[in-house]
């Protein structure tokens, strides 16, 4: 059976535009995504790389039913962290320490004020500091701690993937900054029937960035896996997707979909899905940022 990454190989494009495929035949018009309702965001997962001890700390940020919560994962690679390991903190405000990897990690949040928009993750009136070892590692929000020991320091930082899980209509709205110097951009992902065309016979997924359509594929009965490049800031991002289990599962709790973007360093000619482990690249070679959406509902 041939493998996955050689089927996507033949179905893959390179664009010189900003980009990707456009419906519309007039080239000099710029199709714009409608309004649409989006879904509800359930849980949402950012890992950060910290660069004064080399580690990855991991933040997620989910529904509870005594409010708002967050947990924290410290590991010393790209790898997801087990559960076992992470530490769920329920409070509105607190401070907390624990050892992981030989280090000391102290945690403090004051989430009390905090405003929230459409799902988990508060954006704004709240902070989030990490200390490693009493340096600064992790610094998130834009209210200002008042602890002496974090007044004044800068933290470095960048993160290097974000996972969203979505339930509700077959509309996935979010933003996602694909380098440390780009832009935040509007990403929406639509999967529906075709105009025109019956809803059991005929679906097509779309991507938007920053409200303009840069990948469309119809037939989705036949490309319900793929993956397709397009350009954002000047990077090269693989866009992946797997809509099987929504078109054809009998189970309404196993119909979920899984769509992926994640930058590639470099014009080479390989797509992530066959790139090894991270363990194989080399140290020095710079992490890039991938963005998972996990939907679970069947497109309308």
């Amino acid at each position: 059976m041939r493998g996955i990454a050689s089927c996507y190989n033949e179905h893959a494009i390179r664009v010189s535009d900003s980009y990707c495929s456009r419906p519309s035949s007039n080239h000099n018009q710029a199709y714009l995504c409608p309004k649409l309702n989006h879904s509800t965001r359930d849980s949402v997962t950012c890992m950060y790389k910290l660069t004064q001890k080399q580690l990855f700390l991991t933040l997620t940020w989910a529904r509870k039913l005594l409010g708002q919560g967050f947990t924290i994962a410290i590991s010393n690679s790209q790898v997801p962290p087990s559960k076992f390991n992470a530490r769920q903190l329920t409070k509105n405000q607190g401070k907390e320490t624990f050892q992981s990897h030989a280090s000391e990690i102290q945690v403090l949040w004051d989430l009390s004020g905090a405003r929230y928009d459409e799902g988990p993750e508060p954006v704004g009136g709240f902070y989030v500091v990490v200390l490693v070892d009493s340096e600064l590692g992790l610094r998130l929000g834009d209210k200002r701690p008042i602890e002496d020991e974090v007044s004044g320091l800068e933290a470095r930082f960048w993160m290097v993937s974000r996972s969203e899980t979505f339930s509700g209509s077959a509309a996935y709205a979010t933003k996602a900054r694909f380098c440390e110097t780009g832009s935040c951009h509007d990403i929406l992902i639509k999967c529906g029937a075709e105009e025109g065309a019956s809803k059991s016979k005929s679906h097509v997924l779309s991507v938007c960035v920053d409200k303009k359509t840069v990948l469309e594929v119809k037939r989705l009965r036949w490309n319900f896996r793929g993956n397709q490049t397009i350009f954002v800031d000047g990077l090269v991002v693989d866009m992946m997707w797997d809509v099987h289990d929504w078109l054809f599962s009998s189970s309404s709790a196993a119909a979920n979909a899984v769509f992926m973007l994640r930058t590639r360093s470099g014009l080479d000619s390989r797509l992530w899905l066959e790139e090894k482990t991270l363990h194989s690249h080399k140290e020095h070679d710079k992490i890039g940022f991938s963005l998972l959406i996990c939907a679970c509902k069947n497109p309308d």
